[in-house]
């Protein structure tokens, strides 16, 4: 049974996520310790609300120093919704805020407008939307969307997009309202996903499992 460590920062409810890594047959253990982190065997970074606040908890703890050197020596790093986004170089919201750098790129709002149309998009987006292949093209082989099919429906709860420099880093998109947003990233060892696997059903299982056996 695989080690699975989820990092405890003091802001994000870890019970769903938690069990969703045990139902998908991980040794789960939750950490706040940057010694225990860095021990890991595999860690995963969830994370609920403002990109300023959860890197502020991380950096009082050293958890960011922490995840940083251990995704660096090649230890598979999974990043949730504001998880996700944490991994990139920093986030526009409420102000300019680093992140941990893992991935180049940034993190912005779901424009409300798209083009000076009348219509107005509703942010936030919330709910149920279907994963898609990147718009250039790429495959789901060897990583944790291995065994998900292209159309398959997970479950957003997000007012900010991940914008990867390289856009070869885009591993899976979803449709918005006439608008591409990042679904999934990945880079070698570091995946990050902007839906909540642990409630999306089957689907979200599959894909922890995939992750957690990989």
């Amino acid at each position: 049974m695989r080690a699975i460590t989820v990092v405890d920062y003091g802001i994000v409810n870890l019970a769903n996520i938690v069990r969703g890594l045990a139902r998908a047959g991980g040794e789960v253990s939750v950490s706040d310790h940057p010694e225990e982190i860095l021990k890991a065997e595999r860690v995963v970074l969830p994370g609920v609300g403002a990109f300023a606040a959860g890197m502020t908890e991380l950096s009082a703890q050293y958890l960011d120093k922490a995840i940083i050197e251990v995704a660096l020596a090649g230890t598979p790093v999974l990043g949730i919704c504001l998880g996700m986004q944490m991994l990139l170089d920093n986030s526009e919201e409420n102000g300019l805020h680093k992140g941990l750098g893992l991935i180049s790129g940034s993190v912005k709002a779901i424009p409300k407008e798209e083009n000076r149309e009348v219509r107005r998009r509703k942010v936030p987006h919330i709910g149920w939307n279907s994963l898609r292949y990147p718009l250039l093209g790429g495959s789901w082989q060897d990583t944790c969307l291995a065994s998900t099919k292209c159309g398959e429906f997970c479950y957003f709860a997000h007012s900010f997009m991940t914008v990867p420099e390289d856009q070869d880093c885009i591993l899976a998109r979803c449709d918005y309202e006439g608008l591409s947003i990042a679904a999934a990233i990945h880079q070698e060892n570091i995946t990050g996903l902007q839906f909540h696997p642990e409630r999306s059903g089957p689907v979200g299982l599959g894909i922890l499992e995939h992750f957690v056996n990989a």
